[in-house]
């Protein structure tokens, strides 16, 4: 079984500059989660091995970074729905003010 479309180079195919940027930022976004934590789980390891307290620094250290990520996302995930929000309804008022211009002329 072929599937459609399937001769389109990935050059051809048509590909919006927000789709771009969405998918680069989702990778940023998820190596910078799994760094973030990988680095407090590393420093909560060296922490409870210098201290001889296995377990405390490592579970709290890794809990305190996953937590604080994805606080960061939420945060981050709502400024840019209100700003995508924004530029939707600037757009709105653009083409009711641009067609109500043309219903006047015509």
């Amino acid at each position: 079984m072929k599937l459609l479309f399937t001769n389109i180079d990935r050059a051809q195919r048509p590909r919006s500059d927000a789709a771009a940027t969405a998918g680069d930022d989702s990778l940023g976004r998820g190596m910078d989660l799994a760094l973030t934590v990988l680095a407090f789980l590393v420093i909560g390891w060296l922490l409870d091995r210098w201290l001889g307290l296995f377990p405390l620094f490592t579970i709290a250290l890794v809990l305190f970074a996953a937590v604080g990520s994805f606080v960061r996302m939420k945060y981050v995930y709502d400024a840019r729905m209100e700003r995508l929000e924004a530029e939707r309804a600037a757009r709105l008022t653009d083409g009711r003010t641009s067609r109500d211009g043309l219903e006047g002329a015509a």
